[in-house]
């Protein structure tokens, strides 16, 4: 009599298991292909040129069609290339961009090494949160102009109070945004780090900060926000002539000429600079965060 028992082994299914490491293999080529230039161009780069055509043609067309036809309210986008033109040739536009650029990241740096270790402290100590969560809130919700009177009166026209007024309106950004990418942390992570010896300061370096990346690279964005606005109100407000002239001065110093064409030279410039350090800085690391948590795809 044949015996009919089947032969014991792990049973695999071929086709199957096939499929799915080809899909496999799919995906890791996919994440791995490089984007090519025309969608790179067609994605990226040709939507935000559009934008800037259409906003000079509405510009000129506001000025031809006399909507409005006094050049002391709206100067031409000639008279605006004329100004950049004009400091260009004169070597003082590098110099504007460099006051301000220089201040802002060194006061942004500044923030960071005090908002991290606050933010920490605020999102693992109870009695810090309860205490000072409050006020670090209401602290990001005031305006920036709100503290340069007071920093120029404690410290005087100088560079210690333009870097003050960056601290106070980056800070509780930076430390905010902290507290809240720990609070978003699986406590699954934390409890996996403790049984492998991740405790305390180890804990938190390999553990608690590298997971709440995503809230901690948000708060760095919205404190370079806030450093950028609170440096251009000190510049526009407390203006010597011994601090330099950076963007804020040189806005302040077109107003009081009453020359609109340099006025929308600094605002230009102000927010040229603001867009490339997002671009350059904070987009490439969000993008790496994202990544690195398989959130986003090349395709």
């Amino acid at each position: 009599m044949v015996s009919s028992e089947t032969t014991t082994g792990p049973v695999t299914d071929g086709p199957a298991t096939d499929s799915v490491g080809a899909g496999l293999d799919a995906l890791e080529t996919t994440q791995s292909r490089r984007t090519p230039f025309r969608k790179t161009l067609v994605d990226k780069i040709i939507p935000p040129v559009a934008a800037v055509v259409v906003v000079l043609v509405v510009w000129q067309g506001l000025i031809t069609l006399k909507i409005v036809d006094d050049p002391t309210k709206l100067p031409t986008p000639g008279a605006v290339w004329g100004a950049f033109r004009d400091d260009w040739l004169q070597g003082k536009l590098l110099g504007y961009i460099w006051t301000s650029v220089s201040r802002g990241l060194l006061g942004f740096c500044l923030a960071l090494l005090i908002g991290t270790p606050l933010g920490l402290l605020v999102a693992r100590v109870r009695f810090v949160r309860a205490a000072i969560g409050p006020v670090l809130s209401g602290l990001q919700s005031l305006p920036s102009v709100a503290w340069v009177p007071p920093a120029v009166i404690w410290l005087g026209l100088n560079n210690s109070m333009m870097y003050t007024v960056i601290l106070l309106g980056a800070v509780p950004s930076i430390a905010n945004g902290l507290v809240s990418g720990v609070d978003q942390v699986s406590p699954l992570f934390l409890r996996a780090g403790r049984t492998l010896g991740a405790t305390g300061v180890k804990g938190t370096w390999h553990i608690t900060l590298p997971a709440a990346l995503p809230g901690y690279v948000a708060g760095m964005k919205q404190g370079w926000a806030f450093s950028w606005r609170s440096l251009m109100a000190a510049e526009i407000i407390a203006s010597f002539p011994d601090l330099g002239t950076g963007l804020g001065q040189l806005l302040e110093n077109a107003r009081t000429a009453s020359d609109m064409a340099m006025v929308f030279e600094a605002i230009l410039l102000i927010l040229f600079v603001g867009i490339a350090i997002d671009l350059l800085i904070f987009s490439p690391l969000e993008r790496w965060v994202l990544r690195s948590r398989g959130l986003l795809v090349r395709g």
